[in-house]
């Protein structure tokens, strides 16, 4: 199993670094190149020596998690403890800096670095990337440093990383990605040349994986290309903000019965659609593309207070950028912000999944709907009078979109 030999091979190593000893978890030639250890901070000046003899990652997560005063930061895989350290001045003495280690050798080595340093503001943990031993919404940034690669449960860690974050919170990652399709002999051989024990992810499976955990914001930066299709990437993405107590992420089967249920409150209201009674859970599912469904619910009891969904404009391929929208909030809750912290999320989410064009049908009357998509970014681009009859009543629909400024860009002028 992966995780055992990772967590062999990294005692071993920290056992060594407890010696003295400068180590290193790739060939000696890339090592050498500049690509792994402390070649990418710029900081590290009065760092205990322990620390930086012990730096096994790929890049800087610390550089790009913009971290601020007072947040608090978890480290996944954080080893010797280089990158708990940068963190902990960054956050400053009311902030926290954790880091998480499946080897108590390493939180052995980043506990003495930590002393020797004097940071008071940072706590080491022992357990595992895939079960992380904090709460629920606990930190406010992410980090990793070439460490998600390790493992053999990459969905497990995001999922936890997800769980962990703070509405708002940020993902900044280093890692080893590869890209394109490559020979899976030379694959072997490059991963492991570069430390990869579990085998890295593919650009577009990362990126796939990022959205369907829930995050949203999603970019990807290749830094070093290690030959053979395998690169040091940075890794950046966002959970969806919204207000205290509550949590955007992607919809589940389980919501079904109370997503239905605020549909239906909604087209009670006779302004939310030409529908009168909202479709058995089977209909919906089939009728909604899977990949951009979000709800709202509490984070304390799991109620759902508002959904998000989308359904293809057309099946013919030259429309695959296009989709129509819904979002529905609880009838209680409609002066909370739900609406625009779902639909903001619902935005970045289809620009990460290359939508270029956000189509919906809006009652005239449903002003408070048109004023929500105005205010992000919507515009009107005609009304089909009297285009249906509603409770015997014929009605106008305001039709409404939003074309992305980063994905179809140079399409826009067609």
């Amino acid at each position: 199993m992966a995780h055992d030999e990772v967590v062999k091979r990294y005692s071993g190593l920290a056992r060594a670094a407890m010696t003295g000893e400068t180590i290193i978890d790739c060939s000696a030639d890339e090592f050498d190149k500049g690509c792994f250890g402390t070649a990418g901070y710029d900081d590290t000046a009065e760092l205990p020596g322990g620390a930086t003899r012990a730096s096994l990652g790929c890049g800087n997560p610390v550089a790009v998690a913009e971290l601020r005063a007072g947040e608090t930061v978890l480290d996944l895989g954080s080893g010797g403890g280089i990158d708990v350290l940068l963190s902990a001045r960054r956050v400053g003495p009311y902030g926290k800096a954790y880091g998480l280690d499946a080897s108590g050798d390493m939180i052995e080595l980043a506990r003495r670095n930590a002393a020797e340093a004097g940071a008071a503001n940072v706590e080491f943990l022992h357990g595992t990337i895939e079960a992380v031993p904090l709460p629920d919404h606990s930190v406010d940034v992410v980090i990793s440093n070439c460490v998600i690669n390790l493992s053999d449960d990459k969905a497990a860690v995001l999922a936890e990383a997800f769980r962990v974050l703070r509405p708002g919170g940020r993902l900044g990652i280093s890692d080893m990605v590869t890209e394109g399709t490559l020979d899976p002999v030379r694959r072997a051989a490059a991963e492991q040349r570069v430390g990869c024990v579990a085998g890295a992810l593919e650009v577009a499976e990362y990126r796939d994986l990022l959205r369907s955990t829930g995050f949203v914001g999603t970019s990807m930066t290749l830094t070093a290309d290690h030959g053979d299709g395998v690169h040091s990437a940075i890794v950046q993405a966002v959970k969806p903000a919204i207000g205290p107590g509550l949590e955007i992420r992607p919809m589940r089967e389980a919501d079904a019965s109370q997503v239905l249920a605020i549909y239906q409150a909604g087209l009670d209201t006779g302004h939310a659609g030409f529908e009168t009674t909202a479709p058995s859970w089977e209909a919906f599912d089939h009728g909604k593309l899977p990949g951009l469904r979000y709800v709202a619910a509490d984070t304390d009891s799991g109620e759902v207070l508002g959904w998000v969904a989308a359904s293809p404009v057309s099946s013919r391929c030259v429309y695959a950028g296009a989709v129509e929208h819904s979002v529905y909030v609880h009838p209680g809750c409609q002066a909370h912000g739900i609406g625009r912290a779902l639909l903001t999320a619902f935005i970045a989410a289809s620009e990460d999944a290359g939508i270029w064009t956000i189509q919906s049908g809006v009652f005239p009357e449903n002003t408070a709907s048109l004023s929500l998509h105005q205010a992000l970014g919507f515009r009107v681009v005609g009304t089909r009078e009297r285009i249906g009859r509603h409770h015997g009543v014929w009605r106008d629909v305001i039709l409404m979109e939003r074309r992305s400024s980063v994905t179809g860009v140079e399409d826009a002028s067609i």
